[in-house]
Order: structure tokens, then sequence, then C-alpha cells
């Protein structure tokens, strides 16, 4: 630190300093003068270092000009400049690692909705709303009213704003919006807008709740019967053998109800709270759909019902969990199994690399179809499509959009040799939402139904020749 700047309060002055080191050059270049007068063979050389004895005591110690505050400014600014440049892509790969989506958006004027454009969307909100990095008019990314009115008290208002916004699609996210104010050196309004995903929050509490609705209403039965059976056994009924035997199996299979209908309850409600994170496995259909086949074959055998298996797939790899893809092919089975007649047959078809236009292709020839869940539209996607019918009686056409709500059965198929929760196609449906998949059914009354359930592959393969399709029968 130059002696002038320094705060120490023995540092000499300028003015000592500078005649200690002129009195010490002067006698060093006397004495090289005095030994050059006396030598003259080395005068020439003595007198150079004498001048440079000179030049470099000066050029030491003397005060040169120091720069004004306004050019260590702008020599600041610049700096910063260079560094802000030189890091811009650290900056934008830290923005676009955050897991909420963030976005900037520039205003004018406040009467001007076309004015409002996204200045910097991060990776999180460009994944979200399917929009490029900047430039994107905000009336077209967000329609929600409540977002764009707090963009608005932020950008005009200075106010910081909350709200909440749902995103759609197959799979709805619910978010928290946060509107704050941005400084803005230039004649735009600037306001930053922050996505905080609340997506699991939500389905906590909407499964909590709809686990104690549906729950105190379908026990209610199971319960009202094994208490009118205990008070029985406790009264009359409390020596007659026959009678306690009766009651004892009756109280059985109302007690399994129950665990079945709470397992099923706790199942779904599992399955919603994870609905909007996509699996990341791999699972092969086949050897999946084998697996199930091994798990029913008993149950066929008792209802003599023969299963017939049709496959069109040299590779029927599907993105997915395989014990939630389990789940689905069995309870697509089991009910075909349990609606099928003696000595009736379910047919099993699996086909691979199936575009949009192939899985929405009908597969039950006269029969009524409607599609039950639609996965978001990607013409590139291909899809492994599981079909399962049954040649049962079928349901009539009012009776389709509602197989999939909880509890729902179809008036003149509750007979007790049926048992179920009522659940089987609700947590069916949500397993292949979960997967992005999509799930339809066709009917026709006397004939029978069936159900198709497809999920993303997990790599494009060409389809199997129907020529080459393997037919196996269990």
């Amino acid at each position: 630190m130059p002696y002038e700047s320094s705060p120490s309060p023995i540092a000499p002055d300028f003015s000592s300093r500078l005649w200690t080191a002129g009195a010490s050059a002067g006698v060093a270049c006397g004495t090289l003068l005095v030994v050059a007068a006396l030598n003259p063979f080395a005068a020439r050389e003595l007198l150079l270092a004498a001048a440079a004895v000179a030049g470099l005591t000066w050029a030491i110690n003397a005060r040169w000009p120091r720069p004004t505050a306004a050019q260590d400014a702008i020599a600041l600014s610049v700096e910063t400049a260079d560094d802000v440049r030189r890091d811009e892509p650290l900056l934008n790969a830290a923005v676009d690692s955050l897991a909420d989506p963030l976005l900037v958006i520039s205003g004018g004027e406040a009467d001007d909705i076309a004015g409002r454009r996204v200045r910097l969307a991060n990776l999180a909100a460009r994944d979200l709303l399917k929009i490029q990095r900047e430039g994107a008019l905000l009336v077209s990314v967000l329609r929600d009213p409540r977002v764009l009115e707090a963009v608005d008290e932020a950008l005009f208002g200075g106010v910081n704003v909350e709200t909440t916004y749902e995103s759609g699609g197959a799979q709805p996210r619910h978010w928290r919006a946060q509107a704050r104010t941005l400084p803005s050196d230039g004649p735009e309004r600037l306001a930053l807008l922050a996505l905080h995903d609340e997506t699991d929050q939500r389905r906590m509490e909407l499964m909590r709740v709809d686990f104690l609705a549906n729950a105190s209403h379908e026990l209610k039965t199971p319960l009202a019967s094994l208490a009118g059976f205990i008070e029985t056994l406790k009264g009359h009924a409390r020596d007659d053998e026959a009678a306690r035997d009766r009651f004892l199996d009756i109280m059985a299979v109302q007690a399994a109800r129950m665990a079945r209908l709470v397992s099923d309850l706790l199942s779904l409600g599992r399955i919603e709270l994870n609905e909007h994170i996509p699996p990341a496995g791999r699972v092969d259909l086949d050897l999946a759909l084998t697996d199930v086949l091994d798990a029913v074959a008993l149950l066929a055998r008792q209802r003599n019902v023969r299963i017939e298996i049709e496959s069109h797939a040299a590779s029927a790899r599907v993105v997915g969990d395989r014990e939630e893809i389990v789940q689905v092919l069995q309870n697509l089975i089991d009910n075909a199994l349990k609606y099928s007649p003696q000595g009736g047959r379910v047919a099993v078809r699996l086909a691979a690399d199936q575009g949009p236009e192939g899985v929405a292709a009908p597969r039950f020839p006269g029969a009524v179809r409607l599609p039950l869940l639609t996965p978001d539209r990607q013409d590139d996607a291909r899809y492994v499509a599981v079909t399962v019918r049954d040649h049962g009686p079928g349901m009539a056409r009012e009776h389709l959009p509602r197989l999939t709500e909880r509890f729902y059965r179809v008036e003149g198929q509750k007979s007790g040799d049926r048992p179920g929760t009522g659940l089987g196609l609700a947590i069916v449906k949500h397993i292949i939402n979960r997967h992005r998949g999509g799930l339809t059914v066709e009917s026709l009354p006397g004939e029978g139904a069936a159900f198709t359930a497809y999920f993303p592959m997990a790599g494009r393969s060409a389809a199997v020749p129907p020529a080459d399709a393997a037919s196996r029968a269990a």
C-alpha cells in the first residue's frame, strides 16, 4: 500500500520521504561524478550510471496523478460487465437447474395486455408451459385470470401477490403462484413469477377426505351385519350349532369383504398420491402377462373358463412400474373371469408399436366403444396395447362412462358369486394415468365386453406381422 494512502500514523509524509530519497540519490550521484573526474577513461559509463540513479529515484518517489471517482466507476462497471458476460452460462445453468418454474415477465403499459411478454423462463417453466426461453406472449402461455391479475399487481402496482394455479392435461397439478416486483432501469416494468408445486399436499388432503368418506359409507353394511349376527349368537341362537356355523361363515365373508375394501382404498389412495409422478422403470409386458396368467390359472379352472392369448409383439417393453402394471392386468383378467359363464372363454390380445390411431381402432366389431382415459396427444408416441375380452352379459351404453367411478356397479350384476369392492377399475384408471397411457371399453349387451389398456413403449420396435403371431391357450 503506498504511503500517501496509508492510514498508519507513523508513515512519513511525502515531502520527508522525497527529501530523504533525494539526499541519498544526490550523495550517490556526487560520488559517481567525482570518480568520473578522476578516471577519464570510465567517465562515460559513470555519468550514465549517475543519470540512471537520479531518474529511478524520481520515478519511484514522484506523486503520480490518481484516477478520479468517475474513472474508477467506469472501470468497475466495465469489469463487472465482463464478469457478468463471463459468468452468464453459469447463471443460466443455475437457473435452469431449479426445480420450480421461474418466469421473468415484462410489461409496458397497464392497458396493453398484449405487451406482457416472457423475458426469461427456466427449464422447468419451459417444460411445464411448452414455451421457448423468451419472447412468448404471457396471455398465450397462462390463461388463468388469477395468475394474470397477480402479475399485473406486481408489474404496475408494486405489490407482491400469491395465488393458486392448476395446470391442465391428463395429470393436473396444483401450484402456488408468487408474483414479485423486479427493479428495472428501462421504460419496461419487470416482475418475477415463481410456481411452487403443491400437488402432493393437495392430493394428500383429498386422499384423506375421500378415504374417510368412502370407508365410513362402505363399511356400514358389513359392520351392521357383523353386529346383528353377534347379537343373535349371544341371544337365542347361542345353543343352535347349525345356526352358529351358518352365521360364523357369513361373518367370515363380511370380515373378508371389509379387509378387501380397506386394502383397495389404501392402494387407490397411494396410487392417486403419486399419480403426477411418471414411473421410470422398464417392464416387459409379455412376461408380466405370463405371470398374471399363472396366478389366475387356478381361478380359471374353478370357473371352467378358457383363457386364449394372442400376441403380435416382437418386443413389448414399456416404461412403467412392474407391480402396478401387474395389478392392472390382474384386475382386468379377474373382471373378465367373474363375468364369463361356465365353459366360456376370455381372449387376451397383446399388440406392440401402436400409434395413436392404432390404439384408437375398434377391437370388438359391432360394440359400443368409449375412451375412459386418453393421454395427452403425441403424434410420435408408440404404445403397447393389451385387450381383455370376456363373453359375458355385456353392458348397456349408459353404464360405460361410469365404470371407473368408485364403488360403481352395473345394475343387475351384483350377484354374490362375484365378490369385489367396486374399486378395481378405478385403480386401473389411476395406474394407467400415472403411466401416461390410456384405457378404452367396448361392450355389446349379450356379447360381452372388451377393455384395452395401452402403455408408452420403452423403445420403438416393428410389430410382428399377423401371419407370425404366436397363439397360446391357458
